[in-house]
Formats: structure tokens, sequence, C-alpha cells
């Protein structure tokens, strides 16, 4: 009986293609043969990485179609990305379905496309080809269900026909789910004037396709978001998803941290972290320096390659020196998990989100764009586990200042809440209950391993 194989596609973006790999790795365990498409430059980042690393993929076959952008083309520009993929990565697509399923041998030909919600253009592209489909949320219930719900926003007033707000203020989709001001919407934080009109058209676009997949499953927990999957009942939490395996990461990761960490005092260490996009100036990583330091206590921080000059990078490290240590690039889920970290300083990205719920690490956000208020939303008000960095107007786009002051005293006020610490420890240990034996994510896990393994023929 021949292992199914599936295709795998992630949005083209560091924070997609992580939980999409993790979900890979497993499918793989259980016996599906997993084929991941990233777009060609993607696919260099993560080999290059690899191959600093010297390690493989777990199995994973990698392969690549263009996404229509050129060399050197600023890939950070999300208007700019969507538009051109949206454009030419249908037609790429079916191309490598041909390919794959021409080759004559029946045990390689796809049987399935598991396709990143934010690429549901690509669902009546597999149909056409006989491919049986299925969604991966990489974002919370309640970022997808607030997406869904977009007609029915537009229809009560509070969005106009473009996606913008039509009146200021909190809003609330349903009870039991975070509260976020309407100015931060998150298809009006992903990009710049020209590019929001396209990111909004694509999420239409998704959500016209999204009923032509079968299931969906998110990197959630039910009992973490109980208000959203309720109005998303066919959406499955199989989260928080982990792997001990490579999970495509876009820069080698630095191989000293974890012996830094060990050096270090227990619950003593800020990291600091801002995920593959957030862009601050040279200014603002300034202040937070000298914010970290001011705290007199040892502190990771991520800078990632080609946010900030070379030569000021340099005098960072420089700087952090000896208490501090500056990476490009780490293993975030084992610095989590490491017993020296007390905290960690976060752009609030989903996965980074689940990764500290999965440890019981204390948060202090700072979000930029896209969903990261809403997290926000969840982790300060409705969890309770982290803390808000007040935001000077125009900060959450790299352009407002957040004094070294506020950095010293926000950490120092996290470090000192033990009601945050015991509810962070509190979700670790709902988390670890979810992918447990008995657990819901288990559960519904093993239910769309079922469903895919099912195609065996």
């Amino acid at each position: 009986m021949a292992a199914p194989r599936v295709l795998v596609l992630p949005y083209p973006a560091q924070g997609h293609v992580i939980p999409m790999m993790e979900l890979s790795h497993c499918l793989i365990e259980h016996g599906v043969k997993v084929t991941f498409v990233n777009t060609e430059v993607n696919h260099r980042l993560i080999l290059g990485a690899l191959a600093t690393g010297d390690k493989e993929l777990g199995g994973v076959d990698m392969v690549s179609i263009p996404d229509g952008l050129g060399t050197g083309e600023d890939r950070k520009d999300l208007g700019r990305l969507t538009d051109s993929f949206s454009k030419v990565m249908p037609g790429e697509l079916e191309k490598l379905i041909t390919s794959i399923n021409a080759d004559g041998r029946e045990r390689e030909k796809v049987s399935w496309l598991i396709a990143d919600v934010n690429m549901a253009w690509a669902f009546p592209v597999a149909k056409k080809h006989g491919l049986r489909t299925a969604g991966f949320c990489p974002s919370s219930a309640a970022m997808f269900a607030m997406r869904i719900r977009i007609p029915e926003m537009i229809s009560d007033g509070v969005l106009d026909e473009r996606g913008w707000p039509k009146r200021r203020g909190a809003f609330q989709l349903a009870p039991a789910m975070p509260a976020i001001d309407t100015s931060e919407f998150s298809w009006n934080r992903a990009a710049d004037a020209k590019g929001k009109p396209i990111i909004f058209q694509l999420i239409l676009r998704n959500n016209a396709a999204t009923h032509l997949a079968e299931t969906i499953v998110c990197n959630s927990i039910q009992e973490l978001e109980p208000g959203a999957l309720a109005l998303v009942p066919d959406v499955f939490p199989v989260g928080p998803l982990s792997s001990d395996k490579p999970v495509g990461c876009f820069w080698a990761e630095d191989a000293s941290c974890p012996a830094w960490l060990d050096a270090q005092p227990a619950s003593s260490v800020v990291y600091v972290a801002f995920g593959s996009l957030a862009a601050y100036g040279a200014a603002q990583l300034v202040e937070l320096a000298e914010g970290l330091l001011l705290t007199s206590r040892p502190f990771l921080w991520v800078v990632r390659p080609g946010s900030t000059g070379e030569q000021h990078l340099e005098q960072l490290r420089r700087r952090a020196a000896p208490r501090g240590r500056v990476v490009s690039w780490c293993p975030q889920q084992n610095v989590l998990a490491h017993h020296a970290v007390a905290c960690f300083l976060t752009h609030c990205g989903w996965n980074s989100t689940m990764e500290a719920v999965r440890n019981g690490v204390p948060l202090l956000c700072w979000p930029y764009f896209t969903d990261q208020f809403l997290n926000q939303s969840y982790i300060c008000d409705v969890w309770r586990t982290g803390l808000k960095v007040p935001l000077p107007p125009g900060a959450a786009h790299g352009t407002g200042l957040v004094g070294r002051d506020v950095v010293r005293d926000k950490i120092e006020e996290l470090l000192r809440d033990s009601e945050t610490k015991a509810r962070a420890l509190a979700l670790r240990d709902l988390a670890s209950r979810a992918v447990g034996d008995g657990g819901s994510s288990r559960r519904n896990l093993r239910q769309f391993l079922g469903l895919v393994r099912g195609s065996e023929s």
C-alpha cells in the first residue's frame, strides 16, 4: 500500500514556513510523503542556512517555483510580493503538479494539497488536477475568524468596501475574543498605502476559495481560543506545533546560544527577538540596547541579518558585552525552553506567542504589523500573561521612538509580576495537556492524519 504524497504550500514568509514545516515533519512521522513548495528565493535561503549548519530537512522533499519578482526586488514589501505571486504562482503550481504526476510512477503522484489559508487561491488549481485539499492556518483562530467575517463587518458598518474602518474605537468580534482598536485590523497594518488594497483583495479571494478545503487545521489550542473557535467550527486546532528537526529557517542559527544560556543563572535572561520582518531604525535599536543594559540583567538579543548595517550591528555587539549577547538568528524554541530565560520581549508573531505559551514564558509585547496587535490583545487582555510596551504615535511602523527608560521600566515591571508569571505557567500546563495523550490537539491531529492517510491506495 503506497504512502500518500502531499504538496505543502506556505505563504512565502518565515512565520508561515516554520509551522507548516513542523506540520510536515509530523506527517512524515506518520508515513506521509511531503513535497514542500517554497518560492525560489526562500528555497535558496533555507538550503543556505541548512548548509551552514550541516543539517538536513528530515525527509521533506524541497521544491520551488518562482514568485514573479526579479533578483534583488524587495520581498519585504508584502503588497508588491502579493501582487506578483498572485499573478505568477497559480500557473507555476499547476505546472509543478502536472510535472510530478506525469512521470508514470503511481507511488510518486501527489494526492493532496495542504495550503496556507493565505494561499487558498491554490485550492482551485489542486481540484482541477484531482487533488484533495486541506487548509492550514498559521495564525490565531481569532485572526482567521475575523478574516472570514469581513462581509458581515462591511454590512454591519464596521468596515467600508475597501476594508477601512468606518468608526474608531475598540472592536470585539464575539465574547471571549480579544478586542482590538479598529485602526489595527491586520489587513490595514500589512503594507503601505499602495499595497493595502492588494492585501485586502487577496484576503477576499482566499475567503472565496476556502470552502474548497475538506478541512482546516490551525496552530492553536481549543482551550486557548474557545470564543474564536466557536465562530469557525470547521477549523481544528492541533497546536502548539513543534519539532526537533530543522523547520526551514531562512538564516543559520547561532549554535553558541545554548552554551551561553547554560552559563546564566536560572530565570535571569531577557530574550529579545522581533521576527523575520519587523524593522526598526538605528536610533530605536540604540534606545533598546541602552534600556537592556539599564536593567543590569543578562540578555540574548536576535538582530536578524539585513535589519541594520553591519557597522551598526558590530557597535551593538560591543555595547552589549559582556553581559548581553547579540546574535543574528537562534533556535528560538530551545531558547524559550531554557531555564535561564525569564521573559521574552517580542513582536507578538503567532509562532513566538505559541512558543512562549508552550514554555510558560511571560511576554513584553511590542507589535509591529499585521495580526500582532490582535495577538497582543490575547496576551495582555485575555490571558494576562504579558505587558504592553507603551508605543508613541508611529512606533508600530518604526518611526516613533520608545526610550531606554521605558524599556528598562517595563522589563522590571514584568519580572516583578509574580501573578503574570503564574498565569504563563498555567498556560504552559494547558498546552502540555492539549498535546498529550487524550488532549484536544492530539485528538484533532490524529483525525487529520487519518483523513490524509485515508487516501492511500
